[in-house]
């Protein structure tokens, strides 16, 4: 049986539908061509990693518009609080980098003003808010019992433990991972581990022997460490060379030379946002070495004591062997004096460099040179300077670190110590140790927590 064929009519109703579907795409196209017209460029998407942003320098945001922008300059661009930071835009792109980590609990604006399309059209702000979590900081507690490492909040209500050890000597953190040197009969293991001490694995060392002042390079991807061969003579061995290794277990431990000798090194900091280090050897050389290329180590001058190296500002504070204290560009060699803070609270025996000033340690002494006390001095990017913590005598202050941003303070304090007896570790320290946390910008107090080493902490204090 044949299909009948659509009437006239019906073909005249098809071509209406037709026409009338054609008619409102065409209104639609044309509104919305006309409300890009007139509103300008828009976001379609941000991405940001908070917590990343918080732990790390060179976290970003970046905006992603709904069309190709023309060119951005950076005075087109805010961050509220303001916070210091670079720009690269490229396409539908606007990448806002931060060149030092971020404050916790935090809302921030980024807003780029201004912004019109490559094709023309109006301009229009483009904007979003973000707020960081709450910080975390880990500590290394050792007992007669277990060592543990242990992770907390602020307020050291939350403290849970993350990996146990018969005998840890030492620790770093990244954002991703913790690595974790530890005693195993008469030798050392470096092994690396997830944040919550998940995934366990061990790095080859360079041969059998011991292990101490690890480092991290988050940047460069590198866990650093100086090294002893166990069996060790006048003769033969190797005695606290500096090596280096990836993270990821990928490639070998790498001894840093200076000119084609396997240096001993007597102290040594990674290059914040880098994967230099910078060491003083045996002999008192001060050498820069980029791990991340082959041209060796660079002499800097002598040296007596490497102080402390600036996040974002690839600056040094060093003691020359004449004991004065300068700041040294590791950029282009220039150095000048370190200022002295106001009021004088003299010289210090250690100083940290944080986002906003520095954290010196200074001892007081009478008038035969004996120490009476001792303190932490919060001193700005304009030398003001105000006590943040002191101790009396018969109590030490062992190290002083500042959070990745700058906002709060650990100070770890080694109370009484005629009565408080030293462990039998790789590197002793007194069995009782407190870690005192501090909100760096108020100086208040937050919590005393039991426990040292932390990981807002370069490398592990020594004593």
């Amino acid at each position: 049986m044949n299909d009948p064929q659509p009437s006239p009519r019906d073909r005249r109703r098809f071509l209406y539908t037709i026409l009338a579907v054609v008619g409102v795409l065409a209104v639609v196209v044309v509104g919305l061509g006309a409300v890009s017209l007139f509103q300008g460029p828009r976001i379609s998407q941000v991405q940001v990693d908070p917590r990343e942003a918080i732990q790390v320098s060179g976290s970003r945001v970046i905006l992603t518009a709904n069309q190709a922008l023309e060119e951005i300059d950076e005075s087109q661009v805010t961050v509220e609080p303001a916070v210091p930071f670079t720009v690269d835009a490229a396409g539908r792109n606007v990448g806002i980098r931060f060149t030092v980590p971020l404050d916790d609990t935090t809302e921030y604006t980024v807003k780029v003003a201004g912004v019109t399309g490559s094709g023309g059209g109006p301009a229009s702000d483009l904007s979003t808010t973000f707020t960081t979590p709450a910080a975390e900081i880990f500590l290394l507690n050792r007992s007669d019992d277990d060592d543990s490492i242990f992770r907390t909040d602020l307020t050291g209500e939350k403290a849970v433990p993350v990996f146990t050890h018969p005998r840890i000597n030492d620790y770093r953190a990244t954002s991703t991972s913790l690595v974790v040197a530890v005693e195993d009969g008469d030798s050392s293991r470096i092994l690396v581990m997830d944040r919550d001490g998940e995934n366990v694995r061990e790095l080859p060392l360079p041969g059998d022997g011991y292990v101490s002042s690890v480092q991290v390079s988050e940047r460069g991807g590198l866990v650093g460490y100086t090294y002893s061969d166990k069996d060790l003579t006048e003769d033969s061995g190797r005695a606290s060379v500096l090596v280096t290794q990836p993270l990821s277990g990928e490639g070998e431990p790498q001894i840093v030379t200076v000119g084609e000798e396997e240096a001993s090194i007597a102290e040594w900091q990674f290059v914040p946002d880098s994967a230099a280090v910078l060491f003083i050897d045996f002999a008192g050389t001060l050498s820069l070495d980029d791990r991340s290329g082959d041209a060796g180590a660079q002499n800097m001058g002598l040296a007596m004591r490497l102080l402390g190296v600036s996040r974002g500002t690839y600056t040094a504070v060093i003691e020359r062997v004449d004991q004065s204290i300068v700041e040294l560009n590791l950029a282009d060699g220039s150095e000048e004096p370190l200022a002295a803070s106001d009021p004088d609270y003299g010289p210090a025996t250690e100083i940290t460099p944080f986002p906003g000033g520095t954290l010196r340690h200074v001892v007081a002494r009478d008038a035969d040179g004996l120490p009476t006390g001792q303190a932490i001095i919060r001193v700005d990017e304009e030398g003001k300077a105000e006590p943040l913590m002191d101790v009396e005598s018969g109590n030490a202050i062992l190290q002083a670190c500042a959070s990745p941003s700058g906002q709060y303070a650990a100070v770890t304090v080694a109370p009484n110590l005629t009565e408080n007896a030293y462990d039998d570790r790789l590197v002793p320290l007194p069995k009782t140790l407190e870690t005192h946390l501090f909100d760096l910008r108020s100086g208040e107090e937050l919590v005393a927590l039991t426990g040292f080493d932390a990981s807002w902490c370069q490398m592990a204090p020594s004593f």
